[in-house]
């Protein structure tokens, strides 16, 4: 795929520290450019962006308008997806523009008037501007579902299915995820599956646990806290507990803040750049943040609370260890039925803590 590369992207490549195309990149590159439908399965961490932006882009015509749309089931993977593609894009004189709720819509409406060949949002603000006659899908040749599992089984289901519904059924579809966790038959007909293998035994990635009582999670939180240049992203099952471990961790002066679904967009964004600077320590989260953040360098992801599946605890996982990194992942266990339950998802290892150390049993 490379060698098909523009010079400007070759440059950019080279420039971003990357080797060679991963096993994603390689096998979406030809059915991609050839118009195929392609449901798109790999693990986190492996290049998927870039994976079918590049080959989409590459199709698309410089000032023709709407070709190419992309969705995303929250904010942050939108956002994410966008700062991706604007330089990639750029570098072929095409535009992209990010269509969020929770922005101005007014906003969004002017600047569709330059005429961007990629569009980038939400499901439910993007159907409002189809509404409009903003966004118009007769014109968009490829649809990409980006978390697609996410997207076709959750509150936005419904957004997704009447955006669907403008679609003429021979465009191309593009479903993307670290997992499937759906049926093949909820599809566009004629979809094909490319799956590159799960690796759960991966070298770079270790799987941990520690024994701790479920009065002592937040406690262990401070400790961890307390390593030298420890950072780290904790997911919890429950807001409410996701909240009140905030507190109880600022009331000790501790940097750790959450990500949490009632914060409003320029909130969570200021916190996710503080996270990335280095400038918050630890990020409190529940499972919409696991399908939304690429955090460069991030060294460790802690369950507080055990996954509710495997397919939770792959997306979870995948915060770390990305593009071959090294990561770490513990999870707190407070009975052995849970970790009956984590010795399903992962081989682990049991680490303790003490005297401000990390220790493998």
């Amino acid at each position: 795929m490379l060698t098909n590369f523009p010079k400007a992207w070759q440059d950019r490549w080279q420039e971003q520290g990357f080797d060679q195309a991963t096993p994603i990149q390689e096998a979406l590159w030809q059915p991609l450019q050839a118009g195929a439908s392609i449901l798109g399965i790999s693990p986190t961490g492996t290049g998927k962006t870039l994976a079918y932006l590049l080959p989409l882009l590459l199709k698309l015509r410089k000032g023709q308008g709407q070709q190419l749309l992309i969705l995303a089931p929250n904010s942050e993977l939108a956002g994410q997806l966008y700062q991706v593609s604007q330089d990639w894009a750029a570098d072929l004189g095409l535009k992209t523009q990010l269509f969020l709720a929770g922005s101005s819509q007014k906003r969004q409406i002017e600047r569709l008037k330059k005429g961007p060949e990629v569009l980038i949002g939400t499901p439910g603000r993007i159907l409002e501007l189809v509404k409009l006659k903003k966004i118009k899908l007769l014109s968009i040749e490829t649809i990409v579902l980006d978390e697609f599992d996410q997207l076709l089984s959750s509150s936005q289901l419904p957004f997704v299915e009447r955006l669907l519904g403008y679609v003429p059924k021979q465009h191309q579809h593009v479903y993307m995820s670290a997992t499937q966790g759906i049926s093949m038959d909820q599809l566009q007909a004629g979809t094909q599956l490319i799956a590159v293998a799960q690796d759960e035994e991966a070298s770079h990635l270790q799987h941990f646990y520690m024994q701790v009582a479920q009065r002592d999670k937040v406690a262990t939180l401070r400790k961890l806290l307390a390593l030298e240049d420890f950072r780290g992203l904790a997911f919890f099952n429950a807001l409410s507990d996701l909240g009140n471990a905030e507190e109880k961790l600022q009331y000790h002066n501790l940097s750790a803040y959450s990500l949490a679904s009632d914060i409003n967009l320029q909130m969570r964004k200021h916190i996710l750049d503080r996270f990335r600077d280095g400038a918050i320590s630890l990020l409190l989260a529940t499972d919409l943040v696991a399908r939304g953040i690429d955090i460069q360098g991030l060294d460790c992801v802690i369950q507080v609370d055990l996954a509710r599946d495997k397919d939770s605890y792959t997306h979870r996982a995948g915060r770390t260890g990305r593009m071959g990194r090294e990561g770490v992942v513990i999870t707190f266990v407070s009975h052995p039925q849970e970790l009956k339950q984590l010795k399903k998802y992962a081989s682990v290892r049991e680490v303790v803590l003490k005297d401000r150390e990390l220790y493998i049993l």
